[in-house]
């Protein structure tokens, strides 16, 4: 199963995606979409929409996960956040495929064990989940754990409909 895993931003929009084969996870592809500065906010969300499009096209994941955005102290900034997720959610939704969400503390939980991970563990964490690999920033990082979460959460999943199925 291809994941590839997305943390929104505005400015920088951290991709990654990873194979899952059973328990067994490697490294295809990370890095990060930037939108063109300025205060446009329309051509600045096209930006993204085109550069993440061309990045889903390239690699054809087979499920996709985003990070949920979480309140900050600025409101206008929070909703900003909001656009630049929905971009992210819109691409995977466009291609018809699932689209896993998950809180951040979630994904620092899964990936590190603890819920509130510094951003230096969370990278420490992927490297040592997929050896060798050469990490593009600390977004791209971020959309990693997001993919390696979603591929724990499939597994599990999958494990839980068999043994149903078993029952049965």
């Amino acid at each position: 199963m291809r994941v590839l895993g997305i943390d929104p931003g505005l400015r920088t929009l951290g991709w990654g995606v990873i194979d899952s084969d059973g328990g067994r996870l490697s490294h295809v592809a990370n890095g990060h979409c930037t939108s063109l500065g300025g205060e446009d906010l329309a051509p600045r969300l096209l930006d993204l929409f085109d550069q993440l499009s061309s990045v889903f096209a390239r690699y054809r994941p087979d499920t996709a996960a985003v990070e949920k955005t979480f309140v900050n102290k600025d409101g206008a900034g929070t909703l900003k956040l909001g656009q630049a997720r929905g971009i992210a959610l819109l691409v995977p939704a466009r291609a018809g495929i699932a689209v896993g969400e998950y809180a951040p503390n979630t994904v620092k939980k899964c990936v590190v064990g603890v819920g509130h991970a510094e951003k230096r563990q969370v990278d420490h964490m992927v490297r040592m989940q997929l050896p060798g690999v050469e990490i593009a920033g600390a977004d791209a990082a971020d959309a990693l754990a997001v993919a390696i979460c979603h591929a724990f959460h499939c597994q599990t999943a999958g494990r839980l409909a068999q043994a149903v199925a078993a029952a049965r």
